[in-house]
C-alpha cells in the first residue's frame, strides 16, 4: 500500500476516535498498535485531532503551497536513463548532483524507468569462450548418449569427489529464519566462520547408494598415487556391488584425477571416464547434491575430535537413503 493511502486511512481512524472523544495521546498509541512502523508521528496526530475538532470534515491532505515540482519531466528522465546506461554502478546521489535536482525526484524517475539495483551473482570462476565451447560440446555429447542408452547409462555411472569437513560449520543466514509477529524484536546473531580444524573426506556413490567413503590422515595430501589406491578400493567395492559390470566413472579435473598415473590405472581396470567440463561444479553430482546435503546436516554443531566429525559424516551419508542418491544421479540429464 502506498504511503498516501496509509495516511488516508489513519486520518479516517482519527476522525472516528475524535467523535468518540478519545484523547490525542491515546489515539496515537492505538495507531501505533495497528500500523506499527508506518504510523504517523504524535505531532501529526495532534494536528489532525485539532483539525477535526475545529469542525473540518475532510480527511485528505491539503495541497502544499509553493512552487510545483518540475524536476520529474521527460527531459530529465531521458538524461537519467542515459547516465545509467553509461554507468550501471552510478549512485542516486551522483545522478542528483549531475542533474542538479533532488534525490526524491531522481528515485521516482529511476523507478518509472523500471530500474532496480541488484548485486552481482558470485560464481567460482568466469568461464572463457573456450571453456563455454568445451562445456557445450561435452554436455551435448553426454545428452545424446543418454538419449541413446537411456537410464542404463546413468545406472552404470559412479561419481566421487573430495571435500573438507570442518569440526564446526556455521549455520547459514537462511537457516536462522524464524516467524515473528509485526512487533516482535528483530533477532541478532553474531557472524561465525568455519573452524580451522577440519578433515578431508573422499566419497564415491552411484544411483543405488554409497560405494566408498574414506578420510585422509592428518599430514597427508591427495596425490595421484593416493588417488589410485582409493580407486583400487572402489574397484573391490564395485565388484561386490555390481559383479561383472564395468562402471563409468565421473569425477572432475582436479590434478590427482587427471594425472597420467591415474589415467593408466583406470585404463587397466577397464573403466570408462566421462568427460567433465572445466570449472563446472554445477555438473558434478557430489558438489551440487551430496556435499551440500551433508554439510547442511552438520551446520551449527561442534565436534571436538576428528573421530567425531568422521562419524557424523558417515552417519549422514548412510541416512540419506537410496532415493536420495538416485535423485542426485538422475538430475544429470537436466543439468546437461
Amino acid at each position: 500500500m502506498a504511503d498516501n493511502d496509509m495516511s488516508f486511512w489513519q486520518h479516517a481512524v482519527i476522525e472516528f476516535l475524535v467523535k468518540e472523544e478519545i484523547p490525542a495521546a491515546e489515539i496515537h498509541q492505538r495507531l501505533q498498535c495497528a500500523y506499527g512502523s508506518v504510523c504517523m508521528g504524535v505531532s501529526s496526530v495532534r494536528r489532525w485531532v485539532k483539525h477535526f475538532k475545529d469542525g473540518n470534515m475532510s480527511i485528505q491532505d491539503q495541497p502544499w503551497s509553493g512552487r510545483p515540482r518540475t524536476a520529474s519531466n521527460e527531459c530529465n528522465k531521458e538524461r537519467v536513463d542515459e547516465i545509467i546506461q553509461d554507468d550501471r554502478c552510478v549512485t542516486v546521489d551522483k545522478i542528483a548532483r549531475t542533474l542538479g535536482i533532488g534525490h526524491n525526484a531522481v528515485q521516482e524517475m529511476i523507478e518509472s524507468l523500471g530500474y532496480r539495483k541488484v548485486c552481482a551473482h558470485w560464481v567460482p570462476r568466469l568461464l572463457t569462450e573456450d571453456h563455454k565451447g568445451q562445456r557445450k560440446a561435452i554436455t551435448s555429447e553426454l545428452l545424446q548418449r543418454y538419449r541413446q542408452e537411456g537410464d542404463d547409462f546413468l545406472l552404470r555411472s559412479v561419481t566421487g569427489d573430495e571435500s573438507w569437513f570442518h569440526h564446526f560449520e556455521p549455520e547459514t543466514k537462511r537457516k536462522s529464519m524464524e516467524w515473528h509477529h509485526l512487533h516482535s524484536p528483530s533477532k541478532k546473531k553474531a557472524k561465525t566462520v568455519p573452524s580451522a580444524a577440519r578433515v578431508m573426506g573422499t566419497v564415491f556413490w552411484d544411483a543405488e547408494g554409497l560405494s566408498l567413503d574414506e578420510f585422509l590422515e592428518p599430514g597427508q595430501t591427495i596425490t595421484a598415487a593416493h588417488y589410485v589406491q582409493t580407486l583400487n578400493k572402489l574397484r573391490r567395492a564395485s565388484r561386490d556391488k555390481h559383479p561383472g559390470q564395468n562402471i563409468i566413472i565421473l569425477h572432475d579435473n582436479a590434478c590427482p584425477h587427471a594425472a597420467r598415473l591415474t589415467s593408466e590405472a583406470i585404463a587397466k581396470m577397464g573403466w570408462e571416464v566421462l568427460p567433465q567440463p572445466s570449472y563446472s561444479p554445477d555438473l558434478a553430482p557430489s558438489d551440487y547434491h551430496l556435499f551440500r546435503f551433508v554439510k547442511d546436516q552438520l551446520r551449527g554443531q561442534c565436534y571436538e575430535t576428528t573421530e567425531a566429525i568422521q562419524k557424523a559424516v558417515c552417519q549422514c551419508l548412510r541416512m540419506a537413503g537410496t532415493e536420495f542418491y538416485r535423485r542426485g544421479i538422475f538430475k544429470l540429464p537436466e543439468r546437461w
